[in-house]
């Protein structure tokens, strides 16, 4: 079953399979059989990292699934994040070290900075000032792709890439790193469709990877009247043409860009019906219906942080 899922390719020869299931916001007690149900059913790329605080249960469940026989290690895709509080060159491989061990595996296939900024070291992840205002440190970007590099130079991940980045800030790594970004994360759905930066990315070869496909409607921020991706009348009417859930649309959308989709559940029937999404084709006239839905409509702007110098969202992508 799980070698229905096409993969795309990698700028280092490495393949990425183009559908995966996320672990943002899955709670301790839960993920575990998520993942569980996930492999079983198919999936075989996992998207973690050390901010979730859940890696352990994720690792659980991978070791649970190689035990039964229902895969091998190198049958799975593992991505994990290095988080904004290790960003020093020298904490790089320390985190993702650490990563490794609260998965239980000996290597990532791919590690991605999570976010541009960095924050206070040797605190704790989210550290704040008595005021409640986060404490940033000032650690260049450049500096921590330095530290990605040696973590593939160590064997510790196969791919690097990174995570909510723009275009100019990807154009620096470019212009002074020895191994190219593989792959960035971003926020993606219909709201907010990130054309540009996708093309951007594909043409310097940089394959996209779209988190929250699904509109995070758990969101912790979410204000109550917020339009709900998966409520809009116009998804859900394409979606009955096809006979398919709201989700899967958007789902099948992202795969038919070449985009890499991670949508979250824990819920098993879920999991299953986000797998369902092979046996059928968005028109391209559907494609550009749900393209004409972007209002810059972004969900985990981080606005908190927005004065830290390398907040990714002031320009246009």
């Amino acid at each position: 079953m799980a070698a229905q899922v096409p993969k795309l390719a990698l700028n280092n020869g490495r393949n990425i399979p183009i559908l995966g299931l996320g672990t943002w916001k899955s709670k301790p007690g839960e993920v575990t059989q998520a993942v569980k149900d996930a492999i079983a059913c198919g999936y075989r790329h996992i998207d973690c990292a050390l901010a979730y605080s859940n890696e352990a249960e994720v690792g659980a469940a991978i070791k649970a699934k190689i035990e039964d026989g229902t895969v091998k290690r190198e049958d799975l895709f593992i991505t994990s994040k290095l988080w904004n509080t290790f960003h020093s060159r020298p904490l790089v491989t320390a985190s993702l070290k650490q990563s490794l061990a609260n998965l239980g595996l000996d290597y990532l296939d791919l590690y991605l900075i999570h976010w541009p900024m960095g924050y206070q070291e040797n605190a704790a992840l989210f550290p704040k000032d008595e005021n409640g205002k986060f404490i940033y440190t000032d650690v260049d970007y450049l500096e921590t792709w330095s530290g990605m590099e040696d973590a593939v130079d160590q064997g510790l991940s196969k791919s690097i890439g990174i995570s909510n980045f723009n275009s100019e800030q990807i154009q620096r790594i470019l212009g002074n790193c020895r191994i190219k970004p593989a792959n960035h994360q971003i926020e993606c759905h219909p709201y907010l469709n990130q054309k540009k930066l996708i093309d951007f990315c594909h043409k310097n070869g940089i394959t996209v990877t779209a988190y929250s496909p699904l509109g995070s409607p758990d969101r912790p921020w979410a204000k109550p009247g917020e339009p709900q991706l998966m409520d809009d009348t116009r998804i859900i009417s394409i979606a009955e043409k096809y006979k398919k859930s709201p989700a899967q649309v958007l789902i099948r959308y992202q795969i038919q860009r070449q985009v890499i989709v991670i949508p979250k559940s824990v819920t098993k029937a879920r999991i299953e019906a986000n797998f369902q999404v092979l046996d059928f084709t968005l028109s391209d006239e559907d494609i550009k219906v749900i393209d004409s839905f972007d209002c810059n409509g972004r969900l985990l702007h981080l606005d908190w942080v927005k004065d830290h110098k390398y907040w990714p969202f002031n320009i246009e992508f």
